[in-house]
């Protein structure tokens, strides 16, 4: 047993070869590092199983477009690791052949990162035309191949934050159970290159937030969450927070190409995140990990609104 009763979470990165070119990816900078090797992959699944990993998350980059995603999958899976899962951009589902395999491999779940209810949206923030068309064919092959463990997360940015509750009808009406709205992590990658055209204010972007939050729980969608996102803004959602939910049920680890971070979740609100002079009192305190270090230096903490009272 974790300490805490909490799971093992290891998201293995296999490096950042993306066939989508997101204005925002925090990867932007890292794109010619190189990719790990298959044996490097298959000794990492190992390591983690061996661990005790209860859940083994695999990304890039986009993991799938790899030749040999379905073996590292199937690795994973012969070693005991209970929860094999993949965040992806969804476009290798749109080949059914290729579907099938990967789900012979053995995956749990799939992830899917919708950025815009329609190409115009989706496709002008991921620059590859025609990936959301790919995106939801993929959807509609894994429903036909029995596939139903399909969950989605949208990075909100001023492009689409507007369209966040058209994004949330998407999700509806492919009964996606589980989504995560990400405010964008400005800290690294294209959203600091571009912070201007990409990072909205969290006063505007919350609402939007926080109606498609409500737009889940109307079609019964409970798991949908707000992530990277200061709780006074959120202050009638807080059982939404990702945060929170992630720190009471998992430890993370992140291994990637270029580092290891065996403490991803005290990392983030130690390094990643401030709360500032303007916070102290507020009744979240203790729950909140503030905003992003470059946000507070590009656009200063007078959105932050100290909560008095702890809502009911």
């Amino acid at each position: 047993m974790k300490p805490g009763g909490k799971k093992l979470k290891i998201v293995l990165f296999t490096g950042y070869a993306c066939n989508n070119n997101c204005a925002f990816c925090i990867d932007a900078d890292k794109r010619d590092l190189p990719q790990k090797s298959t044996p490097q992959l298959l000794r990492e699944a190992a390591r983690a199983a061996a661990a005790g990993a209860d859940i083994l998350e695999i990304i890039g980059g986009e993991a799938t477009i790899r030749p040999d995603f379905a073996r590292v999958v199937g690795a994973a899976k012969r070693l005991g690791i209970p929860e094999v899962i993949c965040a992806t951009n969804g476009r290798i589902f749109s080949d059914k052949e290729a579907a099938r395999r990967i789900l012979a491999s053995g995956i749990d779940s799939l992830v899917f990162s919708v950025h815009g209810p329609d190409p115009r949206v989706h496709d002008a923030l991921t620059r590859a035309p025609g990936s959301f068309a790919q995106l939801r064919r993929g959807l509609r092959n894994l429903r036909e191949l029995g596939f139903k463990s399909v969950n989605g997360n949208t990075t909100v940015v001023k492009r689409n934050m507007a369209s966040l509750p058209r994004i949330a009808e998407f999700y509806i009406a492919h009964g996606v159970p589980n989504v995560e709205y990400i405010f964008v992590d400005p800290n690294y990658g294209g959203a600091k290159n571009d912070f201007d055209a990409l990072v909205p204010r969290i006063s505007r972007a919350a609402p939007y937030m926080r109606r498609a939050l409500a737009a889940g729980r109307r079609a019964g969608f409970d798991q949908w969450k707000a992530r990277y996102v200061p709780l006074c803004h959120f202050k009638d959602c807080l059982k939404q927070i990702s945060e929170t939910n992630e720190r009471g049920l998992f430890l993370t680890e992140h291994w990637a190409p270029d580092f290891t971070n065996k403490d991803a979740i005290g990392s983030r609100a130690a390094v990643g995140r401030r709360k500032t002079a303007r916070c102290r009192g507020c009744a979240l305190y203790g729950d909140c990990e503030g905003i992003w270090t470059e946000y507070l230096a590009r656009y200063g903490d007078a959105e932050l609104k100290p909560v008095r009272r702890r809502p009911a």
